[in-house]
């Protein structure tokens, strides 16, 4: 029963180092992105708070924590203060997934449990949008649902066709079906199909329609201010940190060689940052047109070859 007790313990601490270290991540992520534009655009950046700008992400923390809540208008008011919450606790939830080879709780079913909790994010941004009585938020909102439902769907088959390769729902058990060879070089096409959902379902730049600056002015969060837009902030570059890592799990067989695996993640949020700088903003029907003419076929495509490769060698076998 000590026994027991100690490695609760220890796990339950475990995850709590976790999470401290992921929200550091978070900080330096801003500052990482930031100062990638600014040299991407000829300019410096921040760089006067510190050693060239290290205390920058703390001080915007302050700054935004400490500006006057007041009541929004005709907001849906319980939704619109509760809403960024449960986002930020959901992506801190999907970080319980992270793949330990030694956890207490083993989880069979990691990957259908990062599914459902893709999809109830989607579903907040939609209450995000909606709870906020503003035509931009709600426009904003119209938008998440035409493009999470598109892309979730290509997006999750993606998954199952990785799920076909491992024959597991386990994270862990998908690694170890990559100790030979990866993924990554195995169906190298479905890596990219993979790598553009993922941008979709982060809502980042060439995808961003769901808070399109340009023309939604921030899109479903612009009624979002103080604490409430630090929690909406902090889980979506949560989420950019957690794809970057799910990247390297679903391609790569790296968790047990922690620096490779540290470099892989960095090397992919600094794409997904690049590319912001670099790409300008897609034509909605551009992209709706990706997914249901160009990836969904291709997806569809790669799964009827796994199955089909599977069948052959369960027949020879």
């Amino acid at each position: 029963m000590k026994n027991i007790n100690f490695y609760m313990l220890m796990n339950i601490l475990n995850l709590v180092i976790l999470l401290i270290i992921l929200l550091m991540a978070i900080a330096f992520l801003t500052l990482l992105e930031r100062k990638i534009l600014s040299y991407v655009q000829l300019r410096k950046g921040p760089n006067k708070l510190g050693f060239v700008g290290f205390l920058q992400p703390f001080s915007d923390a302050i700054k935004l924590l400490n500006k006057e809540l007041f009541y929004v208008y005709k907001s849906n008011y319980n939704l619109y203060y509760l809403c960024p919450l449960l986002m930020f606790g959901l992506m801190m939830f999907m970080w319980l997934l992270y793949p330990y080879y030694t956890n207490i709780y083993f989880l069979n079913y990691s990957i259908l449990l990062m599914i459902i909790f893709m999809t109830l994010s989607g579903y907040l941004i939609i209450l995000i949008g909606w709870s906020a009585n503003s035509v931009y938020s709600m426009m904003g909102a119209i938008r998440s649902v035409s493009q999470m439902l598109s892309y979730e769907v290509s997006f999750i088959l993606i998954i199952f066709s990785l799920m076909l390769m491992g024959e597991s729902y386990s994270l862990v058990d998908l690694l170890k079906f990559q100790k030979n060879i990866w993924f990554l070089f195995l169906v190298y096409p479905l890596f990219l199909l993979y790598f553009i959902s993922i941008m979709v379902e982060m809502n980042r730049s060439p995808m961003d329609f769901i808070e399109g600056e340009s023309e939604l002015v921030s899109g479903f969060n612009i009624e979002y201010f103080s604490g409430s837009f630090t929690l909406i902030f902090l889980s979506e570059y949560g989420m950019i940190i957690f794809f970057s890592y799910m990247s390297v799990i679903f391609f790569t067989n790296l968790l047990e060689s922690g620096l490779f695996m540290f470099f892989f993640t960095v090397m992919y949020s600094f794409l997904i940052i690049v590319i912001r700088g670099l790409l300008p903003r897609m034509r909605y029907d551009e992209l709706m047109y990706l997914c249901w003419k160009i990836i969904l076929p291709l997806v569809l495509m790669y799964i009827i070859l796994i199955i089909s490769f599977k069948f052959v060698m369960l027949m020879f076998n």
